[in-house]
């Protein structure tokens, strides 16, 4: 029984702790007196009225479109790949498998002689939501025993089914389940807008979540949460199945090269074809990443960031952004296109294909200083890599790239038919990794690969999923 002490001691805590947040509250809040101080802080000078005028009417990117680097700009390049055809994601955050699978055509449609050839990126697509399914069921039967409110399985609940991915689920994928034409299993309403198909999917996930926890709770065997977790992938496998289509076990397939040449029809199973029609050895590409807010020099990981539960997280080398342009230089000219990923949302038009730092000059509209390090936008989210694409041409001025010339997925009607041209200091601000062939890699970063691996934690700023 409590003393008539306690319950005064008691009763001052309680009190403390609420006079606490009014306190602190008050000290910060945003008093009348501050917003005087604010209005009377504010002058309708010439300067502010133009922009008032000008805002209030017109779209803002049109008034701070930087008129002296329209005027320099230029898309000539002194080292293009031949690439034949643009491809387009359209309503699908698949960029990073566009971006994946483009730089393999270059080398099939040169072998073979190819006007034009594409592969399915709905055929991979279909194997990247099943892997992503049945990953999700399986985090939940691992944190079965944790609280709703844990951070890692909210994270898992966050995002269960999305389209986004990263090189390295394409080299999983592809050592997994093959390529096909794109002829073989084209894409379909629900691909090329994904949408509705999976928030349709991530509900029946997040059911199947909830019926799983609940089947815990009921004391039944991890064995038994399996048996049910394989049945409930079958509910996604037919969902998968009549909006994107089955994907084939084997297929018939010839082509007709430049010359008119048509080839022996031969039957293949999606392994079979990527080995004998491709045969691009996908291990001897690394991924170099620039991390500024991390040391160089060092292996990373990221937990949770696989899409393959029985695969690895990404992972990749930090090092200095110089080394970045290096590799990529190296490779385009020895005629290997580059997969890259970027901060797609900064000084980057749609409508001109061009990414110049200060493209958009909002700091002269409002009067004001938004300047970040690069460090400083990814430790406040401001930026992260958020697109992939394909460096295909660089324009070298004494030995140094000046711009880089890029195939984007967004189709021919977007940028300058479907290319930008993206200038060097762009390069260096919003460019976060580069995957190159080992060949054309310092050994020393190479080096960077053979050590222990440092594990992030799947919120670190780095990984933002590419779309």
């Amino acid at each position: 029984m409590l003393s008539r002490l306690n319950v005064i001691g008691f009763g001052a805590i309680f009190l403390c702790l609420l006079i606490a947040p009014l306190a602190l509250a008050g000290s910060g809040a945003l008093t009348p007196e501050l917003v005087d101080t604010l209005r009377e802080s504010f002058q309708m000078d010439i300067h502010t009225r133009s922009m008032y005028n000008a805002l209030t009417n017109t779209d803002i990117n049109n008034l701070a479109l930087n008129r002296d680097i329209l005027q320099e700009h230029n898309e000539v390049f002194s080292n293009k790949i031949k690439a034949r055809g643009i491809t387009n994601q359209k309503s699908s955050g698949r960029c990073w498998l566009f971006a994946g699978l483009n730089i393999l055509r270059p080398a099939v449609m040169e072998k073979y002689k190819l006007n034009s050839f594409e592969f399915s990126q709905n055929y991979l697509a279909f194997w990247d939501k099943m892997e992503k399914a049945n990953t999700f069921l399986e985090y939940i039967i691992a944190f079965r025993d944790r609280d709703p409110l844990d951070r890692e399985l909210m994270r898992v609940l966050q995002d269960p089914f999305g389209d986004g991915g990263y090189w390295q689920y394409v080299v999983d994928l592809i050592d997994k389940y093959g390529v096909v034409p794109k002829d073989v299993m084209p894409e379909t309403n629900s691909s090329s807008s994904t949408g509705s198909m999976n928030n349709l999917v991530c509900r029946k996930l997040r059911a199947d979540a909830a019926h799983l926890r609940r089947l815990h709770a009921e004391g039944k065997s991890e064995a038994e949460l399996r048996a049910a977790k394989n049945d409930m992938l079958a509910g996604v496998y037919r969902m998968l199945v009549v909006n994107l289509g089955e994907p084939p076990q084997n297929f018939p397939y010839r082509f007709e090269n430049r010359d008119s040449v048509v080839s022996e029809m031969k039957t293949y199973t999606p392994q079979s074809f990527y080995k004998e029609f491709v045969g691009i050895d996908l291990k001897e590409y690394v991924d170099i990443y620039n991390d500024p807010s991390r040391d160089f020099g060092n292996h990373y990981t990221i937990s949770m960031t696989r899409n393959m539960f029985d695969r690895d997280d990404i992972k990749y080398a930090n090092a200095d952004i110089s080394i970045l342009k290096e590799v990529a230089m190296k490779s385009l000219l020895d005629s290997e296109p580059v997969f890259f990923s970027c901060d797609v949302g900064k000084d980057q038009s749609r409508d001109k294909g061009i990414m110049a730092l200060g493209l958009y000059d909002y700091d002269a509209i409002y009067d004001i200083d938004m300047s970040m390090t690069k460090a400083e936008r990814s430790l406040y989210r401001e930026s992260a890599a958020n697109h992939a694409m394909v460096f295909v041409g660089v324009d070298v001025k004494e030995n140094k790239p000046a711009k880089w010339m890029v195939e984007n997925s967004w189709g021919s009607d977007k940028g300058s038919g479907g290319y930008w041209t993206l200038y060097d200091s762009w390069f260096t601000e919003h460019v976060y990794d580069v995957v190159v062939k080992k060949k054309y890699v310092p050994k020393e970063i190479l080096d960077i690969y053979e050590k222990p691996l440092i594990v992030l934690p799947p919120w670190d700023p780095m990984w933002d999923i590419v779309r």
